[in-house]
């Protein structure tokens, strides 16, 4: 080597430190970024933890800081409803957010792939992808470009839903987002079933003081079912011995003060029945049906003359149409009176004065069709939507949805099937089908 070739070896030496000194402060830099950013996440969430928010809240928090921590536009989780084999969307962050209870199966898509294998997937194109499903952005208007799904799982265990996020800005979402986004579905899993346990826990109290609640009214019943025997016994000796001029007024009276102690005796045992059904709901059981030969006309009738007094004072007319021609179907009378009782009396504060309830009813083949259908202000979508989901919105302040949910119950019971169509300012209709054989009934054992 010469001289000239050692001294241009060390001239290029500086240049060469120099470069390599700068690309190393840029990655230094950037994993502090990172760093820093995996720290704040951290820390949002940490709080959560330690905080009684429930599920919803939780979720919430999550996304929002998810899409904030790596600049995204749009984002979504998703939970397993077990039941159904769905990934229910919870919450939807973005310009056109997907309703909450929107629904694909579990193996459907991108997200169905992650829910199923539990790996995450980063991927800058979905349009590239087969596993691709475009019937979400169809329905929103919503055009997804680069995506990172992650399982909603901890550390180990099988996954409980799905993190979406979108349209990373400036840049397509890379493996770096996913490192944080790691993170923040770990911790996000972890919030969301201590929030569960914690609801748990709340219900489990909420279902035994409503035990306690039901043997109180039990016993407060019991002196107005006693005392109204009582009342019959006196009023029937008092009409015996009236005099025969008065018979026809006599008979009058007597219809009526029946009919009165009828009702209590009727509300009574109902109310008993109502307080029950709530706990069960609650607890997520349900009675077997016992099933005997009844009539949807005297169910609907008896169901209009408990709620007759509120309909008149809030006029609105209660109308059965073509009830009395229906066959007999074999059924759970006292839980349907409740369903329907359930629908109606819901309806009445929904409807302006003037307006009507009407339960009509048609026979096709061997099964039922049953509409309730009023003239109200009708339902927000997302409200109708969710109607018969786990995440039953109610359009109630304050309502718990449980009202919807025994309705279901009932006419899943029965072997039945519900929907509803409703309309904002124009009204709603549930429409009801039930076999006049239910499934488990002993007449559907004869037949097989």
């Amino acid at each position: 080597m010469t001289a000239r070739d050692v001294v241009s070896a060390e001239n290029d030496r500086p240049g060469d430190v120099s470069r390599e000194d700068a690309a190393l402060s840029k990655a230094q830099a950037r994993l502090l970024f990172q760093r820093e950013r995996a720290l704040e996440a951290t820390r949002l969430l940490s709080e959560a933890l330690f905080k009684r928010l429930t599920v919803d809240d939780l979720i919430q928090k999550a996304l929002h800081t998810a899409l904030d921590v790596v600049g995204a536009e749009a984002g979504s989780v998703l939970l397993a409803d077990p039941e159904s084999k769905q990934l229910v969307f919870r919450h939807s962050v973005g310009q056109n957010p997907v309703p909450a209870g929107t629904a694909i199966a579990w193996d459907q898509g991108i997200a169905g792939s992650v829910f199923t294998t539990g790996e995450p997937a980063v991927i800058s194109d979905v349009r590239q992808d087969p596993r691709y499903f475009g019937g979400i952005d169809k329905s929103t208007g919503y055009e997804t470009r680069d995506i990172i799904v992650l399982p909603l799982k901890r550390w180990e265990g099988a996954p409980i839903g799905v993190l979406n996020v979108l349209n990373k800005r400036g840049s397509p979402l890379n493996k770096d987002d996913l490192g944080i986004l790691t993170i923040i579905s770990s911790l996000t899993a972890t919030a969301i079933e201590q929030a569960r346990l914690f609801e748990e826990a709340k219900l489990a109290e909420v279902v035994h003081r409503i035990g306690d609640i039901g043997h109180d009214v039990k016993n407060m019943l019991t002196p107005v079912v006693l005392g109204s025997k009582i009342l019959q016994e006196e009023l029937d000796a008092l009409f015996k011995h009236m005099p025969k001029a008065a018979l026809q007024e006599t008979d009058v009276s007597q219809e009526r003060c029946d009919m009165v102690i009828g009702m209590l005796n009727n509300s009574a045992r109902r109310i008993q029945d109502r307080v029950k059904e709530i706990a069960d709901c609650m607890k997520n059981l349900s009675s077997p049906p016992v099933f005997s030969s009844c009539r949807i006309t005297a169910v609907v009738q008896a169901v209009f003359n408990d709620l007759s007094f509120l309909a008149e004072e809030k006029s609105v007319s209660l109308r059965a149409e073509g009830l009395e021609p229906l066959p007999s179907l074999l059924a759970d009378e006292r839980r349907l009176y409740n369903a329907f009782y359930n629908l109606v009396n819901n309806a009445i504060p929904e409807v302006p004065m003037g307006g009507s309830i009407t339960i009509s009813g048609h026979l096709e083949g061997d099964h039922l069709l049953i509409a309730v259908a009023d003239t109200g202000r009708g339902m927000l979508p997302r409200i109708r939507d969710s109607l018969f989901t786990p995440h039953a919105i109610s359009p109630k302040p304050g309502g718990t949805g449980l009202g919807t949910k025994i309705v279901k119950d009932v006419v899943d019971a029965h072997g039945g099937a519900i929907t509803v169509e409703s309309q904002e300012n124009v009204g709603t209709t549930f429409h009801i089908r039930l076999p006049l054989h239910p499934p488990g009934s002993s007449a559907d054992r004869q037949k097989t």
